[in-house]
């Protein structure tokens, strides 16, 4: 398991760039709300730590996962801004609804990646069971939102760094 070892809101700041012109936009699934509520704080207080502007941190809800892409694709479109960050948890269930719902929006982001000029982080923990999602969204693994924060930040900056 990729995290077992790892704590994932553990970072060196001083590798991280100062994000206080950067705006940021933050889609987030309602569904599974318990876990990416705690991903999106997660998200948001790196962002602020790192010196990102509250008035430039721009969130919007969607229902499930599935819509992210969706909504991504608008605040892309809609908001100027510099990075965009989807935030949702699937959980693994009876069916195969769960490796469609995945796949899905794994290439739906991908595809905002290549299709646009603004970076969008893939921040969609995709867990065989809540407990690892309570582990990756503020338990014993860290928080996923924070590492998409960074990540966030880092490929702003590199956007504007190649422009």
């Amino acid at each position: 398991m990729a995290t077992v070892n790892k704590n994932l809101s553990q970072y060196d700041k001083n590798t991280v760039p100062n994000a206080k012109d950067f705006r940021f936009g933050i889609v987030v699934s309602e569904w599974n709300e318990n876990i990416t509520s705690g991903l999106y704080k997660g998200a948001v207080e790196a962002l602020l730590e790192n010196g990102a502007q509250q008035g430039n941190i721009i969130s919007w809800d969607v229902p499930g996962s599935f819509e992210l892409i969706y909504g991504s694709k608008r605040m892309l479109e809609t908001q100027n801004v510099d990075a965009v960050i989807a935030i949702g948890s699937v959980i693994q269930g009876e069916t195969k609804h769960f490796d469609f719902v995945c796949e899905a929006v794994a290439q739906g982001i991908k595809d905002l990646n290549v299709q646009t000029d603004i970076p969008v982080v893939f921040c969609v923990l995709t867990d065989n069971n809540l407990q690892q999602a309570i582990d990756r969204s503020g338990g014993i693994h860290g928080n996923k939102g924070t590492e998409a924060a960074i990540v966030a930040i880092k490929m702003a900056f590199l956007r504007e760094q190649t422009k």
